[in-house]
């Protein structure tokens, strides 16, 4: 590989009782789920802005507006999918990902091996090449009162 870029992507849904909670293409044991227009998956949603912003592509919004109805509802990893195909068709593939998800609770440890090798899936590299990590906010802000759930993705592409 020749040419590389480095994108970082945020994103952050609010919590609601009674929705499903899925993060990195993996449903979470929980009793409250983030509110949004897709399956509402901050982590894929974080790594798609990560992805389009290496690339100077724009961001998840201008690829999935959330004014559309084809996207209500609709499951992250076919939006992660559909990023994917268009890095690959300008050539480009990903050298690693690295994920931090921001959230009280619930605890996340038991998740991160299957986020990784999910996410690892979707992007064409191998497992060791992802990193998801989560975290809290020490009980502060929004995260910390359980009001909601912030990630951060950083991916290198190389061509």
């Amino acid at each position: 590989m020749e040419d590389f870029r480095i994108g970082n992507g945020y994103d952050v849904h609010a919590l609601a009782e009674g929705l499903p909670l899925w993060l990195g293409g993996v449903k979470i044991e929980s009793t409250s789920g983030c509110i949004a227009h897709s399956d509402g998956d901050v982590a894929i949603h974080a790594l798609c802005d990560a992805l389009l912003g290496a690339l100077a592509l724009g961001d998840i919004g201008k690829h999935f507006p959330d004014t559309s109805d084809e996207f209500n509802g609709i499951d992250s990893k076919i939006l992660l999918k559909r990023t994917m195909g268009l890095i690959n068709s300008m050539g480009w593939k990903v050298v690693n990902a690295d994920v931090t998800i921001a959230m009280q609770r619930p605890k996340l440890a038991p998740y991160i091996l299957q986020m990784r090798e999910t996410l690892a899936t979707l992007m064409e590299i191998s497992a060791e090449r992802v990193s998801v990590k989560a975290t809290t906010t020490e009980k502060l802000g929004f995260v910390g009162r359980g009001e909601g759930c912030e990630v951060y993705a950083s991916v290198l592409l190389g061509k």
